[in-house]
Protein backbone atom coordinates (compact mmCIF):
# COMPACT_ATOMS: atom_id res chain seq x y z
CA UNK A 1 0.00 0.00 0.00
CA UNK A 2 2.53 2.82 -1.11
CA UNK A 3 1.47 4.75 -4.18
CA UNK A 4 -2.05 5.17 -3.56
CA UNK A 5 -1.52 6.50 -0.44
CA UNK A 6 1.24 8.78 -1.26
CA UNK A 7 -1.02 11.70 -0.23
CA UNK A 8 -2.33 10.34 3.17
CA UNK A 9 -0.37 12.08 6.25
CA UNK A 10 1.76 9.68 8.13
CA UNK A 11 0.62 9.47 11.12
CA UNK A 12 -2.78 8.23 9.74
CA UNK A 13 -1.09 6.05 7.28
CA UNK A 14 0.38 4.48 10.48
CA UNK A 15 -3.07 3.72 11.98
CA UNK A 16 -4.95 2.54 8.80
CA UNK A 17 -2.18 -0.19 8.65
CA UNK A 18 -2.52 -0.63 12.46
CA UNK A 19 -6.51 -0.58 12.37
CA UNK A 20 -6.80 -3.43 9.41
CA UNK A 21 -4.02 -5.41 11.11
CA UNK A 22 -6.00 -5.35 14.66
CA UNK A 23 -9.24 -5.87 12.49
CA UNK A 24 -7.80 -9.21 10.82
CA UNK A 25 -6.41 -10.15 14.66
CA UNK A 26 -9.50 -9.77 16.34
CA UNK A 27 -12.05 -10.85 13.06
CA UNK A 28 -9.99 -14.18 14.19
CA UNK A 29 -10.93 -14.28 18.15
CA UNK A 30 -14.67 -14.25 16.56
CA UNK A 31 -13.80 -16.89 14.28
CA UNK A 32 -12.78 -19.38 17.04
CA UNK A 33 -16.27 -18.75 18.77
CA UNK A 34 -17.94 -18.49 15.36
CA UNK A 35 -20.61 -21.46 15.02
CA UNK A 36 -20.12 -22.99 18.23
CA UNK A 37 -22.17 -23.89 21.25
CA UNK A 38 -19.85 -21.98 23.18
CA UNK A 39 -20.95 -18.35 22.95
CA UNK A 40 -21.35 -17.41 26.35
CA UNK A 41 -24.18 -14.95 25.48
CA UNK A 42 -25.63 -12.91 27.74
CA UNK A 43 -28.69 -9.73 27.30
CA UNK A 44 -26.84 -6.46 27.80
CA UNK A 45 -29.17 -3.47 29.76
CA UNK A 46 -30.55 -2.18 26.40
CA UNK A 47 -31.79 -6.08 25.27
CA UNK A 48 -28.95 -6.77 22.99
CA UNK A 49 -27.04 -9.84 23.26
CA UNK A 50 -23.08 -9.86 23.91
CA UNK A 51 -20.95 -12.73 23.68
CA UNK A 52 -17.61 -14.24 25.21
CA UNK A 53 -16.07 -13.09 21.37
CA UNK A 54 -17.09 -9.90 21.29
CA UNK A 55 -15.04 -9.36 24.08
CA UNK A 56 -12.49 -11.17 23.17
CA UNK A 57 -12.31 -9.42 19.94
CA UNK A 58 -12.45 -6.22 21.85
CA UNK A 59 -9.63 -6.69 24.41
CA UNK A 60 -7.40 -7.71 21.14
CA UNK A 61 -8.10 -4.45 19.84
CA UNK A 62 -7.32 -2.09 22.74
CA UNK A 63 -4.46 -3.61 23.41
CA UNK A 64 -3.08 -3.08 19.76
CA UNK A 65 -4.06 -0.07 19.54
CA UNK A 66 -3.04 0.62 23.46
CA UNK A 67 0.69 -1.02 22.30
CA UNK A 68 1.08 1.30 19.42
CA UNK A 69 -0.59 4.67 19.50
CA UNK A 70 -0.87 5.32 23.47
CA UNK A 71 -1.80 8.59 23.38
CA UNK A 72 -5.13 8.03 21.33
CA UNK A 73 -8.43 7.97 22.89
CA UNK A 74 -10.84 4.86 22.15
CA UNK A 75 -14.46 4.17 22.75
CA UNK A 76 -15.76 0.78 21.98
CA UNK A 77 -18.59 -1.11 22.38
CA UNK A 78 -18.06 -2.91 24.95
CA UNK A 79 -15.71 -1.38 27.53
CA UNK A 80 -16.41 1.76 27.16
CA UNK A 81 -14.08 4.91 26.98
CA UNK A 82 -10.44 5.56 27.51
CA UNK A 83 -9.12 9.16 27.40
CA UNK A 84 -6.40 10.60 25.38
CA UNK A 85 -4.86 13.68 24.61
CA UNK A 86 -3.23 12.92 20.82
CA UNK A 87 -6.28 14.40 19.09
CA UNK A 88 -6.76 11.18 17.46
CA UNK A 89 -10.07 9.14 18.61
CA UNK A 90 -10.33 5.44 17.67
CA UNK A 91 -14.14 3.79 17.98
CA UNK A 92 -14.66 0.15 18.02
CA UNK A 93 -17.42 -2.20 17.39
CA UNK A 94 -15.71 -5.78 17.58
CA UNK A 95 -18.52 -7.39 16.15
CA UNK A 96 -21.06 -5.38 14.61
CA UNK A 97 -24.13 -7.92 14.25
CA UNK A 98 -24.37 -10.04 17.01
CA UNK A 99 -27.29 -11.68 16.74
CA UNK A 100 -26.55 -13.01 13.14
CA UNK A 101 -22.99 -13.99 14.90
CA UNK A 102 -25.05 -16.24 17.50
CA UNK A 103 -27.66 -17.13 14.38
CA UNK A 104 -24.68 -18.76 12.51
CA UNK A 105 -24.86 -16.27 9.83
CA UNK A 106 -21.63 -14.91 8.19
CA UNK A 107 -22.20 -11.49 7.86
CA UNK A 108 -21.28 -10.05 10.75
CA UNK A 109 -18.40 -7.42 10.72
CA UNK A 110 -15.30 -5.95 13.11
CA UNK A 111 -15.53 -2.30 12.56
CA UNK A 112 -12.66 0.41 13.15
CA UNK A 113 -13.28 3.81 12.90
CA UNK A 114 -10.28 6.30 13.28
CA UNK A 115 -11.13 10.21 13.98
CA UNK A 116 -8.73 13.34 14.14
CA UNK A 117 -10.79 15.99 15.87
CA UNK A 118 -14.06 15.43 14.08
CA UNK A 119 -12.54 14.64 11.37
CA UNK A 120 -12.87 11.19 10.24
CA UNK A 121 -9.55 9.81 8.62
CA UNK A 122 -9.68 6.03 8.88
CA UNK A 123 -12.21 3.33 8.16
CA UNK A 124 -12.07 -0.68 8.12
CA UNK A 125 -15.12 -3.05 7.52
CA UNK A 126 -13.94 -6.72 8.11
CA UNK A 127 -16.21 -9.73 7.19
CA UNK A 128 -14.18 -12.41 9.31
CA UNK A 129 -16.58 -14.95 8.25
CA UNK A 130 -16.10 -14.14 3.94
CA UNK A 131 -12.39 -12.43 4.63
CA UNK A 132 -14.21 -9.44 3.34
CA UNK A 133 -12.81 -6.20 3.93
CA UNK A 134 -13.52 -2.80 2.92
CA UNK A 135 -11.48 0.24 4.17
CA UNK A 136 -10.17 3.82 3.74
CA UNK A 137 -7.90 6.42 4.83
CA UNK A 138 -8.11 10.54 4.01
CA UNK A 139 -7.00 11.47 0.86
CA UNK A 140 -6.16 7.54 -0.19
CA UNK A 141 -9.48 6.51 -1.53
CA UNK A 142 -11.83 3.17 -0.32
CA UNK A 143 -10.71 0.15 -1.58
CA UNK A 144 -12.17 -3.58 -1.03
CA UNK A 145 -10.88 -7.21 -0.78
CA UNK A 146 -13.34 -9.39 -2.36
CA UNK A 147 -12.03 -12.51 -0.67
CA UNK A 148 -9.19 -14.65 0.42
CA UNK A 149 -5.87 -14.54 -1.17
CA UNK A 150 -7.49 -11.31 -3.41
CA UNK A 151 -5.57 -8.20 -3.68
CA UNK A 152 -7.33 -4.57 -2.95
CA UNK A 153 -9.16 -3.23 -5.48
CA UNK A 154 -10.74 0.13 -5.72
CA UNK A 155 -14.15 0.26 -3.80
CA UNK A 156 -16.81 2.26 -6.03
CA UNK A 157 -20.63 3.67 -5.40
CA UNK A 158 -22.91 2.34 -8.10
CA UNK A 159 -24.66 5.43 -10.08
CA UNK A 160 -28.44 5.17 -9.32
CA UNK A 161 -30.02 8.33 -9.64
CA UNK A 162 -33.45 7.31 -9.14
CA UNK A 163 -34.78 6.27 -5.61
CA UNK A 164 -37.61 4.02 -8.01
CA UNK A 165 -34.76 2.04 -9.65
CA UNK A 166 -32.85 1.73 -6.03
CA UNK A 167 -31.90 -1.11 -4.19
CA UNK A 168 -32.39 -0.09 -0.31
CA UNK A 169 -30.94 -2.00 2.71
CA UNK A 170 -32.15 -2.05 6.52
CA UNK A 171 -30.95 -4.63 9.37
CA UNK A 172 -34.39 -5.61 10.66
CA UNK A 173 -37.98 -4.54 10.36
CA UNK A 174 -38.00 -4.94 14.20
CA UNK A 175 -35.90 -2.24 14.71
CA UNK A 176 -38.63 0.63 13.47
CA UNK A 177 -40.68 1.19 16.00
CA UNK A 178 -44.29 0.81 15.99
CA UNK A 179 -46.35 3.49 14.49
CA UNK A 180 -44.09 6.14 12.47
CA UNK A 181 -41.31 3.69 12.46
CA UNK A 182 -43.06 1.40 10.50
CA UNK A 183 -45.21 3.87 8.58
CA UNK A 184 -41.55 4.97 7.63
CA UNK A 185 -40.51 1.33 6.57
CA UNK A 186 -43.91 1.36 4.46
CA UNK A 187 -43.13 4.83 2.57
CA UNK A 188 -39.83 3.80 1.95
CA UNK A 189 -40.56 0.02 0.58
CA UNK A 190 -42.67 2.00 -1.97
CA UNK A 191 -40.08 4.56 -3.22
CA UNK A 192 -37.56 2.19 -4.16
CA UNK A 193 -37.27 -0.67 -6.63
CA UNK A 194 -36.34 -3.51 -4.24
CA UNK A 195 -36.05 -3.35 -0.27
CA UNK A 196 -33.58 -6.03 1.39
CA UNK A 197 -32.43 -6.71 4.86
CA UNK A 198 -28.68 -7.68 4.61
CA UNK A 199 -27.53 -7.66 8.13
CA UNK A 200 -25.93 -4.87 9.92
CA UNK A 201 -22.41 -3.92 8.22
CA UNK A 202 -22.85 -6.16 6.01
CA UNK A 203 -25.31 -3.86 4.12
CA UNK A 204 -22.71 -0.91 4.60
CA UNK A 205 -20.18 -3.34 2.26
CA UNK A 206 -22.88 -3.58 -0.29
CA UNK A 207 -23.20 0.20 -0.61
CA UNK A 208 -19.46 0.88 -0.67
CA UNK A 209 -18.98 -1.58 -3.70
CA UNK A 210 -21.73 -0.75 -5.67
CA UNK A 211 -23.57 -3.31 -4.97
CA UNK A 212 -27.17 -1.90 -3.53
CA UNK A 213 -27.54 1.93 -3.38
CA UNK A 214 -28.52 3.23 -0.18
CA UNK A 215 -29.17 1.70 3.84
CA UNK A 216 -31.72 2.96 6.09
CA UNK A 217 -30.94 2.18 9.94
CA UNK A 218 -33.36 3.31 12.49
CA UNK A 219 -31.61 2.82 15.08
CA UNK A 220 -28.14 2.91 15.57
CA UNK A 221 -24.75 3.90 17.23
CA UNK A 222 -21.57 5.43 16.91
CA UNK A 223 -18.95 2.41 16.48
CA UNK A 224 -22.32 0.77 14.35
CA UNK A 225 -21.06 3.45 11.76
CA UNK A 226 -17.83 5.24 12.32
CA UNK A 227 -15.92 3.53 9.57
CA UNK A 228 -18.50 4.64 6.88
CA UNK A 229 -17.76 8.27 7.36
CA UNK A 230 -14.14 7.83 6.32
CA UNK A 231 -14.94 5.49 3.84
CA UNK A 232 -18.31 6.98 2.30
CA UNK A 233 -16.17 10.49 2.59
CA UNK A 234 -13.58 9.08 -0.07
CA UNK A 235 -16.28 7.32 -2.18
CA UNK A 236 -18.57 10.63 -2.92
CA UNK A 237 -21.40 9.03 -0.58
CA UNK A 238 -23.33 10.22 1.76
CA UNK A 239 -23.68 9.65 5.91
CA UNK A 240 -26.41 11.39 7.62
CA UNK A 241 -29.07 10.83 10.29
CA UNK A 242 -32.62 11.46 9.89
CA UNK A 243 -32.78 14.93 10.07
CA UNK A 244 -30.27 15.50 6.87
CA UNK A 245 -27.04 15.71 9.80
CA UNK A 246 -23.85 14.67 8.99
CA UNK A 247 -23.18 12.80 12.02
CA UNK A 248 -22.68 9.39 13.55
CA UNK A 249 -24.15 10.07 17.22
CA UNK A 250 -28.33 10.81 15.81
CA UNK A 251 -29.58 7.52 16.80
CA UNK A 252 -30.12 6.48 13.25
CA UNK A 253 -28.91 6.91 9.83
CA UNK A 254 -29.25 7.18 5.94
CA UNK A 255 -26.11 6.36 4.23
CA UNK A 256 -26.51 6.73 0.13
CA UNK A 257 -24.52 6.53 -3.04
CA UNK A 258 -23.63 10.13 -4.21
CA UNK A 259 -27.05 10.92 -6.00
CA UNK A 260 -30.16 9.35 -3.34
CA UNK A 261 -29.42 11.25 -0.11
CA UNK A 262 -31.98 14.17 -0.93
CA UNK A 263 -34.58 11.52 -2.52
CA UNK A 264 -34.39 9.21 0.71
CA UNK A 265 -34.79 12.33 3.29
CA UNK A 266 -37.85 13.48 1.22
CA UNK A 267 -39.39 9.97 1.98
CA UNK A 268 -39.53 10.74 5.27
CA UNK A 269 -41.24 14.16 4.96
CA UNK A 270 -41.44 16.66 7.78
CA UNK A 271 -41.00 13.30 10.32
CA UNK A 272 -37.33 12.60 9.18
CA UNK A 273 -36.16 16.34 9.18
CA UNK A 274 -37.96 17.27 12.50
Amino acid sequence: MSEPFANVDREVMARLELALEAARAAGGVTLQYFQGDQLGTINKADGSPVTEADKGAERVLRAAIEEAFPDDAIIGEEFGEKAGDSGYRWILDPIDGTVSFVHGVPLYGTLVGVFKGDTPVVGVVHIPAMSETVFAAKGGGAWWIPGPAQDARPAGLSDTKDLAEAMLVTTSLEYFDPGSGEAVYAKLRKACKRMRGWSDCYAHVLLATGRCDAVVEPTIKPWDIAPMACILGELGGHLVDWKGEARIDGGNAILTNAHLRDAVLGVFGSSGRA
